[in-house]
């Protein structure tokens, strides 16, 4: 049952699961701390778990969500606790600098359906100047990639590609059981914060995208092979790296690196 007493079946093609543990919501709120006159953005509402606590302590909040049939149920839901404001678009398609003018910043929420998890976070990115920071629910395994340090099995591409733009952290683990219909698999809270200066000197971000991208696509392979289109292997020994390594064990400093001194062959 959703909150207004009328049965909603979850949708599989939309990623569905519905949060209901109240101790859970309760710390999401509180890691989030929302507070009034921020501009609050809410991807994937559903029935409004998160939407109601999230709107009477902020008084306002614009929300993200592709499923029309959950929009009654929402408001009906999160009627008189603010100024709600509902954008019934795929967020992938969205575009958040529509939400940060006359100078606002943005804070973006959201219990993430796990088949797009990864693509939206990429699509923030872009907005990544306009964002105070994030913090999603997502797939636990998702969230220890995203927060892999250099060595461990679960660093990657991900790990790589969001600490460059992002400071991670990764705030509690939740399990099945907090919603409806339980996934097969745990889920964690996460929370992303956009540098605001640089950590490491990218000269060209999309030759930076594509070398990382190339270094992970084979993974077990050492960067002589990996990288032979974008550097020899005495360039790469020039830079102090070992072109006998493998890309899991690299920084961030040293992909920053090997993309700065890479050229097309």
């Amino acid at each position: 049952m959703n909150n207004s007493g009328t049965p909603h079946q979850a949708r599989k093609r939309f990623g569905q699961n519905f949060l209901h543990d109240a101790h859970v919501i309760e710390r999401i709120v509180r890691a989030i701390a929302p507070q009034p006159e921020q501009t609050l953005v809410e991807i994937g509402p559903g029935l409004g778990a998160i939407t109601a606590p999230l709107l009477e302590a902020a008084h306002k909040l614009h929300v993200i969500e592709l499923d029309r049939d959950v929009i009654p149920h929402l408001q009906a839901h999160c009627a008189g606790r603010g100024e709600l404001h509902i954008h019934q678009i795929d967020a992938l398609k969205f575009d958040f600098a529509e939400l940060a003018g006359g100078g606002r910043t943005l804070r973006v929420v959201g219990n993430l359906p796990y088949n797009i998890s990864t693509p939206l976070m990429f699509h923030l990115l872009a907005y990544a100047p306009l964002i105070i920071d994030m913090h999603f629910m997502v797939q636990k395994e998702v969230a220890l990639r995203m927060a892999a340090a250099p060595g461990a099995d679960d660093y990657g591409r991900l790990s790589v590609m969001l600490q460059w733009r992002c400071a991670v952290d990764l705030l509690f683990s939740v399990g099945p059981g907090a919603f409806r219909p339980a996934p097969k698999v745990d889920s964690a809270f996460v929370r992303l914060r956009p540098h605001r200066a640089a950590p490491v000197q990218v000269n060209d971000e999309r030759r930076f995208t594509e070398l990382v991208n190339r270094a992970f696509s084979q993974r077990r392979k050492t960067l002589r092979n990996t990288l032979k289109d974008f550097l020899s292997e005495q360039e790469i020994r020039a830079l102090g790296i070992d072109p006998g390594l493998r890309p899991e064990v690299l920084s961030l400093a040293q992909f920053a690196l090997l993309a700065n001194a890479a050229h097309p062959k």
